[in-house]
């Protein structure tokens, strides 16, 4: 019984595939001569008697690029006793045995060797493996119809069926069991609405001649089985063709293939719901035919098939693709050269210019540090002749006392607690421990430990304070998943994930880790006194699923069965696998999120959503850097200093014909504003006049600023994150008008420039002795680390000649104009 309800499944295979056929664009004209031979995807069918497969074949050109050719191939013989074809790639097997298809087109031909195997007997249909993905697929569980918080006319199904049980009591007990009819299926409420034969607000899922249909009706009928003693359990996903080059404007069509525990397989093509994360690129149609558009890039098309989902990479070069040997002449630094290199041959992109010293020197400074070099500094590096000055620079940089509050700073983004639930000392004391750690170099992996395992008092120990301020297990584990890891499973804590393999026994076995914490002390208290509490390690407290009351034993996510010793915390076994090298997600996230502080973006982006519909946008270069950060032991500052002298890094901003609408390769350096830090300190030490924060000794930097408490109009206008809000807190890197009309108009800004202080800049060129050419030169220094060109030096030079104007005011006017042009607020 089981192989008929799945034959009636699969026959909407057929159904679709024809579908797909009549909808699909006309087939890509090739000349014969183009083709270089044939491949089948799968290159081996195993399937079931009664059931039907599906074939793709495809004609591998000589111009590296793959065509879809299913439609045109014939496959011989056309029948046998044991199967036959019945539409284009598509055959049902008859009897079992072992057989040979050939498939033919022009000229070129390939063998696909085909097992049939004898269906079981006497296994009837059940609920969870061969209902729900009717269900699904006729949108019965979306959260426009019964998935609603409330259901939907008293029918109510969990979203994305993430509670089956739940589903199936809806269905065959709820209300008297009124929704099907055993002795009479046809006649069930769950048919009679789903056909319009009754009103349906949801309009018609399915009709009476449909296999969805039939195959409810054979579950109903052979006594609505939930699920059978020894299911196997769906494992993964898998899509064909899995990565492929195509041209603009051609078509593909996708087959969908389930695997299960006990090794067995099924087509569920006609099951599997799609989706594309860049529909200009490549879009999607629901039987899964994909469309490319006439824009060149990277996108990919997720398949889901009952909350598993599976992917097909998908790049479409520029329509031009350049000559290896033009690559070839590059210059090649490290390792990043190369592979950044090798993609975008691959693109048909081609890097720009490299940048020139005066773009190096401020673009390094900025990324590293997180401060402009001065006047003095830039004068040194530009006049100096040696060819090894850039090196000399990476060097200094990353022996700079500024180093250390600049990445804690970024750290304290993604880690600073709320001060109301830890209190003004718990935000100090967490905010210490951190740039205490980045100043002793501390690895990556050993900071991340002492988060993880901490223990002790919140007013002596800093990351107890985490603890602190996320008090339940599964508060720890959407940020500790996040940061550490790169994965996002919030979603999973109520649903399974829309877009990824992630389910709630992936959420709540993580968050099983730290159910053993325990704590005593004062608590949530005000925010001044704050109290303090101490957090430790105790058996007992089991985290449970939220649905099914299961006590969760800990696993990570996509990660091995930990068990850890008996009365030991859970919390150690989990460190040891989260920084352990051979980790997929530690090193990579530690990695991407580095790449992008240099590079402005991720090469996963965003950095801290890895997932299936979210690909690197360079997957080899990727692991090459997470492969370096384990091979210097999570020396952050060794990553640092390679990703530095790499050519990438050291590119123009400057676009080329190839890569002007390039947003995520890296083939030419992409402007970022100055963060809000950034822009107060640059504005304090370009002016010569240093803020004044309350609460802060006199001269503190704003990089130095350890809560957002710390009053600064300048810092909340560009974007510094408010940790009330829980962490990790994202900002806002968009330029905006509130920013142009802050630089414009802040009276802090204007009274730095008219400021009489020593040590004030206007004030010290005004009243000194420098001809208006080198008052000028030092603006530009100062403002851009460059000299001004002939045209900008003769057009602000006679500012100074204007009627009416001073030395003093000229020189206010010449800054104040630096100061607000994107030169400035942006580094590039």
């Amino acid at each position: 019984m089981r192989a008929i309800c799945w034959s009636l499944l699969l026959v909407g295979c057929l159904t679709l595939s024809a579908t797909a056929h009549a909808k699909a664009a006309e087939p890509e004209r090739i000349e014969i001569a183009e083709i270089a031979s044939l491949i089948a995807e799968p290159p081996r069918l195993v399937v079931r008697v009664g059931e039907q497969a599906h074939l793709l074949i495809t004609a591998k050109l000589k111009d590296g690029f793959d065509t879809d050719v299913t439609d045109q191939a014939t496959l011989s013989p056309s029948a046998s006793e044991a199967w036959k074809v019945e539409v284009a790639g598509g055959v049902r097997a008859l009897k079992p045995g072992t057989e040979t298809l050939v498939a033919e087109f022009a000229g070129q031909r390939v063998e696909i060797p085909m097992e049939i195997v004898a269906a079981p007997a006497d296994e009837p249909p059940t609920f969870l493996r061969d209902v729900l993905p009717v269900l699904s697929k006729a949108g019965c569980n979306a959260g426009a119809c019964h998935a609603k918080p409330d259901g939907q006319n008293g029918f109510r199904l969990s979203i994305f069926s993430y509670d089956p049980k739940s589903d199936y009591d809806e269905i065959v007990k709820d209300a008297r069991g009124r929704r099907v009819f055993p002795s009479a299926p046809d006649e069930s409420l769950l048919l009679l609405k789903s056909t319009l034969a009754l009103p349906h607000e949801g309009g018609e899922r399915f009709d009476k001649d449909s296999d969805a249909y039939r195959a409810l009706v054979q579950w109903i009928r052979t006594g609505m089985s939930f699920r059978a003693e020894k299911e196997p359990a769906l494992v993964r996903l898998e899509l064909f063709p899995r990565e492929r080059r195509y041209r603009p404007e051609s078509t593909q069509r996708l087959l969908v293939h389930a695997h299960y525990a006990d090794g067995s397989m099924r087509d569920v093509t006609a099951l599997a719901s799609f989706d594309s994360n860049d529909k200009e690129i490549a879009s999607v149609s629901e039987e899964g035919v994909v469309r490319i558009g006439k824009v060149s890039g990277q996108a990919v098309v997720v398949g889901r098939f009952m909350g598993v989902v599976g992917d097909s990479q998908i790049t479409v070069p520029a329509e031009r693709l350049l000559p290896p040997e033009r690559y070839a002449a590059l210059p090649v630094r490290n390792f990043i050269d190369e592979l950044a290199y090798a993609r975008f041959g691959q693109l048909g992109l081609f890097p720009s210019e490299g940048c020139t010293d005066p773009e190096f020197l401020r673009r390094a400074t900025l990324d590293t540090l997180g401060i402009l070099p001065s006047p003095e500094e830039a004068r040194t590096f530009l006049d100096d002749p040696a060819p090894d000055k850039r090196e000399r620079l990476i060097e200094r940089l990353l022996a700079h006392p500024a180093f250390p509050d600049f990445w804690a700073n970024k750290w304290a983004d993604l880690l600073r607690p709320n001060p109301d639930r830890v209190g003004v000392k718990g935000v100090y004391l967490l905010d210490q421990w951190i740039r205490e750690s980045f100043r002793a170099n501390k690895p990556h992996d050993q900071f991340v430990r002492e988060i993880v395992l901490a223990e002790g008092n919140t007013h002596r120990v800093g990351p107890a304070v985490v603890y602190r301020d996320r008090r339940e297990p599964a508060d720890l584990t959407t940020m500790f998943s996040q940061l550490f890891l790169g994965v996002r499973l919030d979603c999973a804590k109520c649903h399974h994930h829309p877009n990824e393999k992630w389910g709630q026994d992936d959420f709540y076995r993580m968050a099983a880790f730290f159910g053993p914490v325990k704590q005593k002390g004062a608590g949530i208290s005000p925010p001044i006194s704050g109290g303090n509490e101490t957090f430790f390690f105790a058996t007992g407290k089991p985290v449970k699923h939220p649905v099914t009351g299961e006590t969760m034993e800990p696993k990570p996510p996509d990660g091995p069965e930990l068990k850890p010793a008996e009365n030991a915390d859970p919390r150690r076994a989990l460190a040891d696998w989260m920084t352990n090298e051979t980790n997929p997600f530690f090193a990579r996230a530690i990695a991407n999120r580095v790449w992008a502080a240099f590079f402005g973006k991720g090469i996963v982006d965003p950095v801290d959503d890895f997932r299936l519909s979210n690909p690197p946008s360079n997957p080899a270069l990727l692991d090459a850097l997470a492969a370096e950060v384990v091979r210097e032991k999570f020396d952050l500052k060794a990553m640092m200093r390679t990703i530095l002298r790499s050519q990438l890094y050291q590119l123009s901003g400057t676009p080329n014909e190839t890569n002007r609408a390039d947003t995520r390769n890296f083939s030419r350096s992409y402007r970022r504003r100055l963060p809000a830090e950034v822009m107060a300190d640059a504005i304090a030490e370009v002016t010569g006049v240093p803020n004044t924060y309350e609460g802060m000794p006199p001269g503190s930097r704003a990089m130095q600023a350890w809560t957002y408490k710390i009053d600064s109009r300048t810092m909340d206008a560009f974007g510094r994150p408010n940790s009330s809000s829980d962490c990790p807190c994202e900002r806002d890197v968009k330029p905006s008008i509130v920013q142009s009309l802050h630089l414009a108009n802040s009276r802090s800004l204007h009274s730095k420039l008219k400021s009489t202080e020593t040590s004030a800049r206007v004030h010290r060129l005004a009243t000194g002795e420098l001809p208006p050419a080198e008052v000028v030169t030092e603006l530009y220094l100062a403002c851009y680390s460059r000299r001004p060109t002939d045209e900008e030096l003769t057009l602000a030079t006679a500012a100074f000649s204007t009627p009416g104007a001073t030395r003093r005011t000229a020189t206010e006017d010449i800054f104040w104009a630096l100061l607000n042009s994107a030169e400035f607020v942006f580094n590039h």
